[in-house]
């Protein structure tokens, strides 16, 4: 008997389990400890090799969800094929009697993990306890590998409605002037609306998906139209200007801006508690003079200043999540 390795198989077993439970199951609990750690790693690894180049850091998601369903599924694997180390008798070659050494340990386990077994090792000594370890081997792998796959494929479907959110948003204007602009009719902003509220109810969809899937933060958009970073700040600025730019009488119900406002402070609260700090500087003030070229009726540069002061914190946290995303604050100054 080899209790070191008994330790050690159950020890990366226990890790591999935690960490699929709490990454895949826990809603509030974002990524586990190591799949947590490798997002990140990669993340800014990748940022630091590439120079934020988007085609390269387009890459991050797809790379960073096949590992960490590689890691999941490979510490099974090893934790497995370490148990059945630890007791040297424990599986023999079928075909010539001898016992498994660590290659036929790591076949076994393959196997096992994934299919019923195909007969060219077999657990013998030690009784019933192989026997039933050999069960849970098939158990554990095909449970969890379902699992992390179930996972990739919640994963992929967020990614798609991130995207389409993004491009909506951006679709009506690459900065919040030219936002607010689209949804003037010359009179009021009715038309503009429904499409806050849809806009609204994606946006908090979304926020729960990052904070369920942290793994969407690094799903980075290879062009800026896609890119929901950016968009949630077009949104957000426009939604500012809304309610402390735009007259009251001409403006969108204000009960629909506020709660649009709601939705994307759920959205920096959810990347807030991992992947965004807020940065020390302040970033570019929205345009009057744009909105007025449309005869859009606002109030004074003064009174709006003023109010952009109050939202200091709020604009500094959507600005670290603009460029934690490897982004300019939209548009890029021209």
């Amino acid at each position: 008997m080899q209790p070191l390795y008994l330790v050690v198989g159950i020890g990366l077993l226990l890790a591999a389990f935690v960490d699929i439970l709490w990454t895949t199951l826990w809603v509030d609990g974002g990524s586990g400890p190591l799949s947590g750690r490798l997002t990140t790693g990669v993340w800014y690894g990748l940022r630091t090799l590439t120079g934020d180049r988007n085609k390269a850091l387009s890459l991050a998601g797809p790379l960073i969800l096949t590992l960490t369903l590689a890691m999941w599924i490979g510490l099974i694997w090893v934790g497995w094929t370490f148990v059945f180390a630890s007791y040297p008798l424990a599986l023999v070659n079928t075909r010539t009697g001898g016992t498994a050494d660590w290659a036929g340990r790591f076949y076994y386990v393959a196997y096992t993990m994934f299919t019923d077994g195909n007969g060219d090792y077999s657990p013998t000594y030690g009784g019933d306890v192989w026997e039933i370890a050999s069960a849970f081997t098939t158990a554990t792998g095909m449970a969890f590998v379902t699992l992390g796959v179930s996972y990739v494929l919640t994963v992929l479907g967020a990614v798609a409605d991130k995207r389409s959110f993004a491009s909506t948003v951006t679709g009506l204007g690459d900065r919040s002037e030219a936002f607010v602009r689209a949804g003037w009719n010359g009179e009021n902003f009715d038309g503009l609306e429904l499409t806050l509220e849809s806009l609204s109810s994606d946006l908090s969809k979304l926020a729960e998906q990052h904070k369920s899937y942290p793994i969407l933060h690094y799903y980075h958009s290879e062009q800026s139209e896609q890119a929901s970073a950016v968009a949630v700040a077009i949104l957000d600025e426009s939604l500012t200007l809304f309610r402390y730019a735009v007259d009251d009488e001409h403006g969108p119900d204000p009960a629909i801006v506020e709660s649009a406002r709601s939705s994307a402070r759920s959205y920096i609260d959810a990347l807030d508690e991992s992947f965004i700090e807020a940065q020390p500087a302040v970033p570019r003030s929205p345009d009057l003079d744009r909105l007025r070229e449309d005869d859009i009726p606002t109030g004074s540069d003064q009174e709006f200043a003023e109010a952009l002061a109050e939202l200091t914190d709020r604009r500094r946290h959507l600005l670290g999540v603009v460029e934690a995303d490897a982004w300019e604050w939209p548009p890029v100054e021209e």
